[in-house]
């Protein structure tokens, strides 16, 4: 097994693709050790290759199950000496469409995944936190949980979740050396744009995104956004101008901000 050897270290959820896989590769050419964990194991071992041998480890993690959260932080803490510089809590799921329309089954998996999962992962992990000075708690959030997106409702409530857990959490560690940060992306172009309401939906996310001619930024932009969430004094860490600018809308004319959501919800046919 690969082992850290005392370079600092990451444990990554969601991994396998998208912002998890950008950040790995990220952290590791500035010579980090990464732990890769994910659902995904082929897209783990395509994680892996791309670092190259002896920089990472990788395990299969359901976020949703307390006991694969126990067995990985023990494989990571056994590869790092019991040490963890950083736990970017990344994966998320989602669903699209009419809240009514999306199952109920859905929901419940996107709530198990987006927020269950994040707590989870930080009640694993903490023990190697506390030991580890400087370490820190990297959540993915969303833009979707600064601002109640339609036709993203439950994935929305569960962002907004992981924002109010990262600003209470980052306050109750404050004598434990630990900061707990958020990394809130606008859309980035990830497997996640391609949610429908189900499997197999013919109405995707990625179709609204170009039918409303709305940005989609480079998954390295938000790999980026993620080292300055590791490493930065704020608190949140938008990615993406568009980001930017509606969090300045949502802080300085909110009602402003809803009539344009309100605005842009397509008519039901």
């Amino acid at each position: 097994m690969s082992h850290a050897f005392g370079r600092k270290s990451i444990f990554i959820t969601g991994a396998a693709s998208g912002i998890g896989a950008a950040t790995a590769k990220h952290f590791s050419e500035r010579g980090w050790f990464c732990g890769l964990f994910d659902v995904n194991a082929d897209g783990l071992a395509q994680t892996a290759r791309m670092l190259g041998p002896h920089n990472s480890i990788e395990g299969v993690l359901d976020v949703r199950d307390r006991f694969d959260w126990r067995r990985a932080i023990e494989q990571f803490s056994d590869a790092t000496s019991g040490k963890m510089n950083v736990l970017f809590n990344n994966a998320g799921v989602g669903r699209h469409g009419w809240f009514e329309d999306v199952a109920g089954e859905d929901n419940d998996w996107i709530v198990d995944v987006n927020l269950k999962g994040v707590i989870h992962g930080v009640e694993a992990a903490l023990p190697l936190l506390k030991v580890t000075p400087g370490a820190r708690v990297v959540n993915t959030a969303s833009m979707a949980g600064m601002v109640g997106s339609p036709q993203l409702a439950v994935y929305s409530a569960t962002k907004f979740g992981v924002r109010g857990l990262t600003e209470a959490l980052d306050a109750e560690f404050r004598d434990l050396g630990v900061r707990v940060t958020s990394l809130m992306p606008w859309f980035v172009q990830t497997p996640i744009l391609d949610m429908g309401s189900s499997n197999g939906s013919n109405i995707k996310l990625s179709d609204r995104i170009r039918a409303n001619h709305i940005n989609i930024y480079p998954v390295e932009l938000a790999a980026t956004r993620a080292w300055d969430a590791a490493h930065g004094k704020a608190l949140h860490y938008t990615v993406g101008r568009d980001a930017e600018q509606a969090r300045s809308l949502t802080r300085w004319m909110p009602d402003a901000m809803l009539k344009r959501i309100r605005a842009a919800v397509p008519p039901r046919v």
